[in-house]
């Protein structure tokens, strides 16, 4: 049995926003945001049974493991919770998620990734941010480094990135140092999400929403 009864449908889940709203401030078509919707019940079910995303379902979703512990996958969750109260919501999920769709405008997603490496959230990234993200990347990965490969990486980074040489990339550092290698943005692109299914992340059950061929 599902968290949301069928009996009840129209009541939808705790934070549900019209699709059309959705659409018309996303990268997303009405059909995709629908099929969105069956795949954020699907996720919100998974674990905890309340209609809303939890930390371990958002894992369960990314790495088919809810107690594996992952930097990366816990700033992307703190990232989706734009309302910061520990859960995502369907209009959260939706805006979040739209950021990575081929569509969506490339300073959103610098943006985004910035945030991503922002750690403590002090409006810029400091080296032991980036080294802590370099680690958790190998790590995700499986491949280990000695200490001094990892900081020679950090100061190579900060040679590039740290424009004025003050120790910290703040945005505007961030926007060039992208400028000169797009590749550090390219995780930011899913081209699946062109064609919205119901698996999160590898969207295997297609939709069967069929959209206007202009708008995709």
């Amino acid at each position: 049995m599902g968290c949301v009864s069928s009996k009840h449908e129209a009541k939808h889940t705790p934070g549900y926003e019209d699709p059309v709203i959705l659409a018309s401030e996303t990268a997303f078509t009405v059909n995709e945001v629908e099929a969105l919707y069956e795949l954020f019940k699907k996720l919100s079910c998974s674990i905890i049974k309340d209609g809303l995303i939890h930390k371990e379902e958002f894992q369960l979703g990314l790495f088919r493991n809810s107690n594996r512990k992952n930097l990366f996958a816990d700033r992307v969750f703190d990232l989706f919770d734009i309302k910061n109260n520990g859960v995502i919501e369907f209009g959260e999920f939706v805006r979040s998620l739209s950021i990575f769709h081929p569509n969506a405008p490339k300073a959103e997603k610098i943006a985004f990734a910035f945030k991503l490496d922002d750690l403590r959230q002090m409006g810029y990234i400091g080296r032991e941010e980036l080294k802590e993200m370099v680690l958790a990347l190998l790590n995700e990965s499986d491949v280990f480094l000695s200490d001094d490969i990892v900081q020679t990486i950090v100061d190579n980074t900060f040679v590039q990135a740290d424009l004025n040489g003050d120790g910290k990339i703040d945005l505007d550092d961030w926007r060039e140092f992208v400028k000169k290698n797009p590749s550090l943005i390219r995780n930011m692109t899913l081209p699946y999400l062109k064609d919205i299914t119901m698996a999160f992340p590898s969207f295997v059950v297609h939709s069967e929403a069929s959209d206007d061929p202009d708008m995709t």
